[in-house]
């Protein structure tokens, strides 16, 4: 009969797996030292691998949003171009305006984040009850194997949170740089009396 050994190891301290590989081939020719150390490298690197893959869309997500946002106050402020610039000769700063577009563009991110994190916060809700509701079931065996254990802790909403922040946050950056910008390049415009000719 076969019999299972346990062997705790020490983290700080780890034993010399080649060592013992060679010690138990000597006393038992044959014998294999099985460490589990491929399966765990290959674990690793796969999640090492996941990882990268998440932030990199994670950083094609903002990039994506960053240009969505910038051609968005470019339409807004195509559309009303006449208005901006007569606010502007009259007196309106160029912050004045831009606080204008930022603001309308900061209730639309907030808007659309929080629907976001709202949907995602319900999927980490919803499954984790069902994993709870059919746990020792056979489908549910699968997916803790695919998955593992889904559950997330307050850090993990924190997270969310934060993400909804930095959101808001570059809308509302994006939205003025591209504004002050714009009345930068009227301002340009209107100081080059060949260009304004021309138009």
């Amino acid at each position: 009969m076969p019999r299972l050994v346990i062997v705790t190891i020490d983290e700080n301290n780890p034993p010399d797996f080649a060592a013992m590989s060679d010690a138990l081939q000597s006393v038992v020719p044959g014998a294999y030292l099985d460490d589990h150390r491929a399966w765990v490298n290959r674990l690793s690197s796969m999640a090492d691998a996941t990882t990268t893959i998440g932030a990199s869309i994670m950083a094609l997500v903002f990039s994506a949003m960053v240009l969505t946002v910038v051609f968005a106050t470019r339409g807004a402020l195509s559309g009303s171009r006449d208005i901006v610039e007569v606010l502007h000769f009259v007196g309106a700063e160029g912050s004045f305006v831009a606080r204008q577009f930022q603001n309308h563009f900061l209730n639309v991110a907030l808007k659309g984040a929080f629907l976001g994190g709202a949907l995602a916060c319900l999927f980490f809700v919803i499954a984790r009850f069902w994993q709870a509701r059919f746990l020792a079931t056979p489908g549910a065996d699968q997916a803790t194997a695919l998955f593992g254990s889904i559950s997330i802790g307050w850090d993990a909403y924190a997270g969310i949170l934060l993400t909804i922040a930095i959101i808001a946050a570059l809308t509302t950056l994006t939205a003025r740089l591209t504004v002050i910008r714009t009345i930068r390049e009227i301002d340009r415009i209107r100081s080059d009396p060949e260009r304004t000719d021309s138009l």
